[in-house]
């Protein structure tokens, strides 16, 4: 935590703009703004139930439209 104390006669907006400078130089903002959206990676476990689970609904999907019961075109173009 760096330590930053407000100078006598020194307005708000003058000391954060200090305050934010002194972040900028030091990386402190860079290193917020990388881990702000991280995720974790899942686990072996999670990985391996995602893995089957989309190989199944594969499968259904495949049997449906051999039977004849959904249409041959049903994946959304953007």
């Amino acid at each position: 935590m760096s330590e930053i104390k407000r100078r006598k006669n020194e307005s708000f907006e003058s000391y954060m703009r200090r305050v934010k400078k002194r972040w900028q130089q030091s990386g402190k903002i860079l290193q917020v703004k990388k881990i702000r959206y991280h995720e974790k990676d899942k686990s072996r476990n999670m990985t391996k139930k995602s893995a089957l689970h989309s190989l199944k609904v594969a499968g259904k999907m495949e049997y449906l439209k051999k039977i004849g019961r959904l249409p041959e075109e049903t994946r959304k173009k953007f």
